[in-house]
């Protein structure tokens, strides 16, 4: 993540995110969210703009220590996603032995849901390869399995176009809650959203604008050798 100066004056920062693969995405609930915290703790302002490729994102400090990033607009037709050609994005003509056929949303990128019995145990890590670089999708595609428990949350397990499996996408949470509310399979626009990683709690609302809610944590500080730049 690369912090860089605004070309937009509604924003405090302009935020780049790079894949491990090289390549950058457009944009990433997580990272907007630590971003945030870093700046709040810097500046004492507690609702920060962050500047990314998808447009700006409104950030806000709670009280309880959680960050929320307002993700903008869920898109689902095809165009935005986007899509190679028209399809229906309900119920994707990918059919995968096992998996039911999935639903795409956008959500700042590109997003592939499979709704399955049991997340946990879904095979993500044996078909996220070619399905993040499925013919359907000319920018390739984040991938997610998920499963309905039963009380009231969603379980996830993602893998992320140009760096594999995840423990967590903030991206991804908000997308899964619009495809099962999209697809008919729970009828609160909230929801908390279970990863590997831990847990984000997601408001799509009726404005159609998708807000994450989660915790931030520092793993460590360090310094880059500027000759490691060059």
């Amino acid at each position: 993540i690369v912090l860089e100066n605004v070309v937009d004056d509604r924003a405090d920062v302009f935020m780049r995110v790079y894949y491990q693969d090289g390549g950058e995405s457009a944009a990433c609930g997580n990272a907007t969210r630590c971003i945030s915290a870093l700046l709040t703790a810097e500046t004492g302002n507690r609702a920060v703009r962050v500047q990314t490729a998808a447009g700006v994102l409104k950030t806000h400090a709670r009280d309880d220590g959680r960050v929320s990033v307002d993700m903008g607009p869920v898109r689902t037709d095809w165009e935005s996603i986007p899509l190679r050609h028209q399809a229906d994005t309900r119920s994707l003509p990918i059919n995968i032995n096992g998996l039911p056929r999935p639903v795409a949303v956008n959500v700042g990128n590109p997003h592939l849901v499979f709704f399955v019995e049991d997340a946990v145990v879904a095979p993500i890590d044996e078909h996220g390869a070619s399905l993040e670089h499925h013919p359907l999708f000319p920018e390739r595609t984040n991938v997610q399995m998920a499963s309905l428990p039963g009380n009231g949350s969603i379980r996830l397990r993602t893998w992320e176009r140009g760096v594999g499996r995840t423990r967590a996408s903030g991206s991804s949470a908000c997308a899964v809650l619009a495809a099962a509310h999209i697809c008919g399979l729970v009828t609160n626009r909230q929801a908390d959203v279970v990863m590997d990683g831990g847990v984000l709690s997601v408001d799509w609302r009726e404005d159609n604008h998708v807000v994450q809610t989660g915790p931030v944590a520092t793993a460590f500080n360090g310094v880059i050798d500027a000759s490691l730049l060059g």
